[in-house]
């Protein structure tokens, strides 16, 4: 098998912290000796992580076994997992914020094709629905625990709590319209394709195109004896009619009619 080197587009930063815990982890438990020392084992887990290369590759890239690279990976990722902060934490954090934008993304996964559950009809493929709340520069605030793949967005922050906690929070919240009906604080910057919220109210289209319809048509002056715009020139022959159209006589029929009534 050959080997090569690659690269990982993340920070030295989050390579330090991953390295400092896993080395404290190291101390708690007591253990005296490991193939690869914490800041390798980090590396090796954040490949994983960000690069998705699986046990074997990450074995041989690092020269260990393959059970003992799934051991290291599990032993991170609980870790990580318990230095997660809470929903209510994050609610905390958020109060500090102006606002907060929630969203949810599709982690893809292995399965076959019998297990709808986890078959997800927007993506088109299987995966797990993670809920996401991010500052408003797109930092991540707090992550969810995963729900299948055909679980709607909205029916996953409702089986997490994040409306009832964002509203008891009065943080506000702006989302995609898969929360369409969600309620409480969580605001929607469009209702549809290229409409607005429904709180902006806009006139209809049809009835938009009759007004400028009408608004064309030449009218008839509005009260007797006031000049007609197309008495000047006679109004054009009707295709299936022989005779010549005569001029408008409108006012002169009015002025008729003000006389037999008197």
């Amino acid at each position: 098998m050959l080997v090569y080197p690659v690269g990982v587009d993340l920070s030295t930063s989050a390579l330090r912290v991953l390295a400092r815990e896993l080395a404290s982890r190291r101390l708690e438990m007591g253990t005296r000796w490991r193939r690869l020392t914490a800041g390798r084992q980090a590396l090796l887990v954040l490949a994983h992580l960000r690069c998705g290369h699986t046990y074997a590759q990450l074995a041989v890239g690092f020269g260990v076994g393959t059970t003992t690279a799934y051991r290291y990976i599990n032993e991170a990722i609980e870790l990580l997992a318990a230095l997660a902060p809470t929903l209510a934490e994050a609610m905390r954090t958020a109060a500090t914020k102006a606002f907060v934008i929630l969203d949810g993304t599709l982690l893809p996964i292995d399965r076959i094709a019998a297990d709808r559950l986890f078959f997800s009809g927007k993506h088109k493929k299987h995966g797990m629905n993670v809920q996401v709340i991010t500052d408003p520069r797109g930092r991540l605030l707090w992550a969810s625990p995963v729900l299948p793949g055909a679980v709607h967005d909205i029916r996953a922050a409702r089986t997490h709590g994040i409306i009832d906690a964002l509203e008891e929070a009065g943080v506000e919240c702006w989302a995609d319209k898969g929360y369409r009906g969600a309620g409480g604080t969580i605001r929607l910057p469009y209702w549809g394709a290229g409409t607005h919220s429904p709180q902006v109210s806009r006139p209809s289209t049809a009835r938009t195109r009759r007004s400028a319809h009408l608004s064309s048509r030449p009218w008839p002056p509005s009260r007797p004896g006031a000049s007609c715009a197309n008495c000047d020139a006679p109004p054009p022959a009707s295709p299936t009619s022989s005779k010549p159209s005569s001029p408008c006589t409108w006012p002169a029929q009015t002025e008729v009619g003000k006389g037999s009534m008197s």
